[in-house]
């Protein structure tokens, strides 16, 4: 391998030798990923064209930025300096870090796109704050010592090879007034980059896989950062904030509620029952990532929710649920704040999130103990200082002594020890103040680990299985909470935080957001099947409904028992994208004010159609619950 012909005999021949090493790198990896999905791609020349056209484009800009430090340490260092051998074996230094951080990324990008099917994105962005969990995650899942040790070698071996070409750089001199007219060129160059392009410019296609595929990994990690927030009326359609509430006011209005006020901007309502209320135990249960599809009530022939497909045929079960997000955070934010998803960070890890009108505050002020309890450490996603600042008391693993760990991973202690701690609290409360707990599990979460021995597929061998220890740490504690004489005063509630995979070929594919939820309590709610579309910030109002509570509400959620027929509706959302289901149709709301309306067919595919009732009534939610935040209506 021999590069000296191609590079200038000065130092710029280091940038270009830089561009092409972060260029062909990322290319590999493209091709390596368009194999992988090989099966998902509508394949044409238009398709491939602007998979590697767009790809080649993000790739320039990604490498733009990325060599910023390299080109400032090229313009300021004198010649003298420059060709000495100290800076000779420094720069050669540089490069073996710049190309194991290449394979570094590349290797991170082929497992992110294993379990996520994208780009890094917000997930990674998020994940990033979380070093701890996140290393031992790695470490747990996957074999780093190898994988750092292959690094290693194909570095050093690349530094080798390109040893003749890095020594040619050397050769000439270039003048300091030369090198600050390049460097003012470049950094021109990157400044309209910066200006010019968005992380929309590569989505070309209505494939979401040949949209990412046209990406980069860390100009895509670079963006999702710079958008770790959103404000609506900056990027998204909006109306006249007094019209979106008002639209929002009559979509709000049900049979049983009455607005307490004619301020159009105050959504505050009074829900009236009559007859006496339910003052039940409640524990509802989140369970990480568990898809409806997992169950064999929905087509599942695996028969790894064995539990929960029979406790399904003495529960009130919901069909037709659908997550607001893809992350835990969503899911929590959903089933707390009964909100729809606001563009950007969830709410849960947002800066004046506290006091805001919540589940847990609704049953506290019905005498309740209400409590949010984590299988892991609570700090992780700001879990412990949202809830604990909004109507909770929380507990996390820290509760447990080590002789009550079967089993731990750095995500959390395995699920039926969780529960150890939820029958401990459950025992200790009194008939005069039930209690409201919220439990969210985290065993069905990479590396997959839980104790050997439960169910017959081994540890860490994938989704499948802890799927099914997840099923098993339920049966296990419902069994148990039967013997309790607290069992006949309670109703459990089984639901999803979102599910396990929210890939598709369409950005938002509404298929990867149908949840499950079981209602069990076989002395209060009758067995059935509730088939009626909802949304994850319906289960709250639902639930309240279901114990006839009377209360004064913030929330933006329906009781789907009170709800006039084809008033159904449901949100769905990544962190840019916001989606609005309502009678087979999907409206989605982007960044740069595009407004898009779908048809679904029964198989979830998506046909373009020209909806403006709907986009009206999408806007008027997502705008309204936008506002609603930042101006502090939701305390």
């Amino acid at each position: 391998m021999n590069l000296t012909f191609r590079l200038p005999k000065n130092r710029t021949g280091l940038i270009l030798l830089f561009y092409a090493l972060a260029i062909g790198i990322s290319l590999v990896v493209r091709i390596a990923l368009l194999i992988k999905s090989w099966g998902e791609l509508d394949f044409s020349i238009v398709t491939l064209g602007g998979i590697f056209l767009f790809g080649l484009l993000s790739d320039i800009l990604s490498t733009s930025y990325a060599a910023i430090p390299l080109a400032l340490y090229l313009w300021l260092i004198p010649d003298r300096l420059f060709k000495t051998r100290v800076n000779k074996y420094v720069v050669n230094g540089l490069f073996f870090i710049i190309i194991f951080l290449l394979l570094f990324g590349a290797a991170a990008e082929w497992f992110f796109w294993d379990e996520f099917s994208g780009r890094f994105n917000f997930i990674a962005v998020d994940y990033l704050v979380y070093t701890t969990e996140v290393i031992g995650n790695i470490t747990q899942s996957y074999p780093i010592g190898w994988l750092v040790l292959i690094m290693t070698i194909l570095a050093a071996t690349g530094v080798y090879f390109l040893r003749s070409a890095i020594a040619r750089t050397f050769e000439n001199q270039l003048p300091f007034r030369k090198r600050s007219i390049l460097i003012l060129a470049y950094g021109i160059m990157v400044y309209l980059f910066f200006l010019s392009f968005s992380n929309q410019y590569h989505r070309f296609s209505n494939n979401q896989y040949a949209n990412e595929l046209a990406g980069n990994g860390l100009y895509e990690l670079f963006s999702a950062y710079r958008h770790n927030e959103l404000n609506y009326d900056q990027f998204y359609a909006s109306v006249e904030t007094r019209q979106a509430f008002s639209t929002l006011r009559s979509l709000l209005k049900t049979p049983e509620a009455t607005f307490t006020s004619d301020d159009p901007f105050n959504l505050e309502r009074r829900i009236q029952h009559a007859g006496p209320e339910k003052k039940l135990n409640v524990v509802l249960i989140s369970v990480e990532s568990f898809s409806a599809d997992f169950m064999e009530h929905f087509g599942n022939p695996k028969h790894i929710t064995p539990f929960l497909d029979s406790l399904s045929e003495y529960s009130l079960l919901f069909t037709n649920l659908y997550a607001t997000g893809t992350r835990t955070v969503r899911g929590l934010e959903a089933l707390s704040l009964c909100i729809p998803p606001t563009p950007g960070q969830s709410i849960v890890r947002r800066p004046d999130n506290e006091g805001l009108f919540s589940l847990g505050k609704v049953f506290r002020e019905k005498g309740y103990r209400s409590e949010y309890i984590y299988g892991g450490y609570g700090y992780f996603d700001n879990m412990n200082y949202f809830f604990s600042n909004n109507g909770y008391d929380v507990t996390d693993r820290t509760a447990l002594k080590d002789s009550e760990i079967d089993y731990e991973n750095i995500w959390g202690v395995a699920d039926e020890n969780l529960f150890t701690i939820v029958l401990r609290n459950m025992d200790t409360h009194t008939p005069e103040r039930p209690v409201f707990a919220h439990v969210m599990t985290t065993s069905n979460h990479r590396p997959f680990t839980y104790p050997e021995g439960r169910i017959d597929i081994p540890s860490h061998t994938g989704r499948k299985g802890a799927v099914k220890y997840t099923d098993y740490a339920i049966g296990k504690f419902i069994r148990e909470a039967s013997k309790k004489p607290w069992f006949s005063n309670t109703i459990f509630v089984i639901v999803a935080d979102h599910c396990a995979s929210s890939a598709g070929k369409t950005e938002l594919p509404i298929e990867k957001y149908h949840i499950p939820m079981l209602i069990y309590a076989p002395d209060h709610v009758q067995p059935g099947v509730m088939s009626r579309l909802m949304s994850q910030i319906d289960v709250g109002p639902t639930l309240l409904g279901l114990l006839n509570f009377s209360y004064t509400s913030r929330f933006f959620g329906y009781d789907m028992n009170m709800l006039e027929p084809g008033r159904e509706r449901a949100f769905i959302s990544t962190y840019q994208s916001l989606g609005y289901v309502k009678n087979h149709e999907l409206i989605v709301l982007s960044p740069q004010f595009k407004t898009e309306s779908f048809s679904v067919t029964a198989s979830a595919e998506l046909h373009a159609n020209k909806d403006t009732t709907a986009v009206s009534e999408a806007i008027a939610w997502y705008e309204s619950a936008s506002y609603a935040f930042r101006h502090g209506l939701l305390k």
